[in-house]
């Protein structure tokens, strides 16, 4: 399985170049069906209202992103990231098309099944961090075990907090933590049940620089030496270098990808997309090219 490189990149942030996916281009991210996917988006469209007020926040999104990669999702405010991820993850319904989590349809499973995969399969770290401030670090890592009624192991526990750079902060509640260290029991969290998938949405989003780095340093050794999937979205190009591709959407559409790219690609190519003469359809690219 191809895996990156945990350098850090010379210039800005981010994964230093590697050696091209054999093959190239959009074929290289492209899986091998179903079966060599760990999530894949199949014309999903999302409309909340209807009529001349509906909002099209997914306009026909297909992708399938592989297992064990790191995938940043990027774009403008309202091009349709956050539902992008809440419908990849589950957590809200497309209007149309279909989502599965590796072979497993999420589409039009009852809501209690739902529950039961977002559980057992999938983990979660948003930019607040949403720690319980009652519980404890051990307590809030747990919790996802407990809430699926599997068994907790405390050696597990321990070992996991020790990979996040926590080995002794066990018994401290949110609040005697600074932020990084709060992120990072999220993500003790996030893994603490071996999921097929971690999401993460805006991570680094309300940390510093240097502490952005530590927490994007963890999602990344989580995909290298974990063999996670982490799904990611963001606003930041540094912190989308860090990942083996970029997936940009624009207008509820994903219009272009990169792989393996600096800082200031990503910037670029950002900017060249929302620009308002240059916003093409992915058939429009498509068309182009041919």
């Amino acid at each position: 399985m191809f895996r990156r490189s945990r350098q850090p990149h010379p210039e800005g942030g981010g994964r230093a170049p590697a050696d091209p996916v054999p093959g190239g281009g959009r074929g290289a991210w492209a899986g091998d069906g179903p079966n060599g996917a760990a999530v894949t988006l199949r014309d999903v469209h999302r409309r909340y209202g209807r009529g001349s007020t509906a909002v099209h926040a997914l306009r026909g999104v297909s992708i399938s992103l592989p297992k064990g990669s790191f995938t940043a999702v990027m774009g403008p405010s309202g091009s349709g990231k956050s539902t992008f991820l809440q419908c990849a993850a589950g957590l809200d319904r497309p209007s149309s098309g279909s989502v599965l989590l590796g072979d497993t349809e999420l589409t039009k499973m009852r809501e209690n099944k739902l529950s039961d995969i977002r559980l057992n399969r999938l983990g979660f770290v948003f930019q607040q961090f949403n720690l319980m401030p009652a519980l404890n670090v051990h307590q809030n890592v747990e919790l996802p075990l407990k809430l699926a009624g599997r068994p907790v192991d405390r050696a597990r526990t321990e070992q996991i907090l020790a990979r996040v750079g926590l080995p002794d902060r066990g018994r401290h509640r949110p609040g005697e933590l600074s932020g990084g260290q709060q992120q990072r029991v999220a993500i003790a969290r996030a893994l603490i049940t071996d999921p097929d998938v971690i999401f993460a949405d805006e991570p680094t989003g309300a940390l510093d620089t240097s502490t952005a780095a530590e927490v994007l340093a963890l999602l990344r050794e989580a995909v290298d030496d974990l063999g996670a999937t982490v799904v990611m979205v963001t606003h930041e190009p540094n912190a989308a270098a860090w990942a083996d591709q970029v997936l940009f959407l624009v207008d509820g559409q994903n219009t272009d990808e990169l792989s393996l790219s600096d800082p200031q690609e990503i910037s670029a190519r950002l900017r060249a997309l929302t620009a308002p003469a240059s916003r093409p359809t992915r058939a429009g690219r498509m068309r182009g090219q041919a």
